[in-house]
């Protein structure tokens, strides 16, 4: 696509309209390493852009705050649990205060894997086959129901955080130990090999596609936020033909989910060319690493442009 195809994207609001903005990130969750680096980033583009913007490390005196500061709109920029699971949402809606990002049914799902893979399956769009573990002999009924290699995942992580390919039982049963220690719900799913995208949306529009290489076993933790090594490609490489039908899948699944504002959806590719949704994630990173700040360049949009118009869907969205 041309970037005039993407000219509906720009922000058209005067920075000053926005009012006040708190720039919420930090937090609590097993991610927020990352949150601080995106809500950093964040804060920096958006007082660069002239913007009268703050943040706030969503701490102990998170509620004192938010009561008692100027606040007309919050860009959420937390990732994981207590800030893109709906809770924040839902606080901020009690409040009063407009935010950035899906509301509080789409993101409490999307931070559901299994919830959100069992809507995706309910519409008949693909998603690799599964089983929730809650013990060893869950295990070895997985393995036999599903075969090996699966990956195993925390229900309600983001960053890959807890995630593990295994090849056996005996693996298996030592990753979902170990996923559990993250989250009380553990999914296991079926390994699919082939080429993996990520597709961000941006105020209702299908962004260019990425696809990703890596040396690791899988776009771990590491390639995602420390590694050198990791490669991105846009153009994904795709022929027009089947890039359209990813783009087309894109929109299908998260209007599905009710995804607003902003997102970025997990994809694989098998053999056979079939394309197999992992997730969804409502508040994705923002760091240099990060891949909708990529894929929003692909469309013409600069950092600071991309976090304007992240703020200015909020101004739509709820007014």
């Amino acid at each position: 696509m041309t970037a005039s195809a993407y000219s509906s994207l720009f922000s058209t609001i005067a920075p000053k309209d926005f009012g006040r903005v708190a720039v919420l990130f930090g937090g609590k969750s097993a991610e927020r390493e990352v949150s601080l680096k995106s809500g950093s980033a964040v804060l920096e583009a958006l007082q660069a852009g002239g913007v009268d913007a703050f943040g706030i490390d969503v701490g102990d005196d998170f509620l004192t705050r938010l009561t008692t500061e100027k606040i007309d709109r919050a860009f959420i920029i937390l990732h994981g649990r207590g800030g893109e699971d709906g809770s924040m949402q839902g606080l901020l809606e009690c409040l009063g205060i407009p935010y950035t990002g899906s509301g509080i049914l789409a993101s409490a799902l999307a931070m559901d894997k299994l919830r959100t893979k069992q809507v995706w399956q309910s519409l008949g769009i693909s998603t690799p086959h599964h089983a929730v573990l809650e013990s060893e002999a869950d295990c070895i009924c997985a393995g036999r129901e599903l075969g090996f290699p699966l990956i195993v995942k925390p229900g309600h992580e983001g960053s890959s955080i807890g995630m593990a390919k295994v090849t056996s039982v005996e693996e298996l049963i030592g990753a979902w130990k170990a996923a559990s220690t993250y989250d009380s719900q553990v999914l296991v799913e079926q390994w699919i090999q082939g080429p993996e995208f990520t597709i961000a949306t941006l105020r209702g529009q299908v962004l260019p596609p990425i696809a990703l290489g890596t040396p690791h076993t899988f776009y771990d933790y590491d390639a995602k936020y420390v590694a050198n090594d990791t490669q991105y490609r846009i153009p994904c490489g795709l022929s027009a033909e089947k890039e359209a039908e990813l783009i087309d899948l894109t929109a299908r699944a998260c209007d599905a989910i009710g995804i607003t504002g902003w997102g970025r959806l997990d994809v694989m590719q098998d053999e056979q060319g079939r394309f197999w949704l992992l997730e969804v994630n409502t508040a994705p990173g923002m760091t240099d690493h990060s891949l909708v700040p990529m894929a929003a360049r692909a469309a013409g949009l600069d950092f600071q442009q991309l976090v304007l118009a992240i703020l200015a869907a909020s101004v739509e969205a709820r007014g």
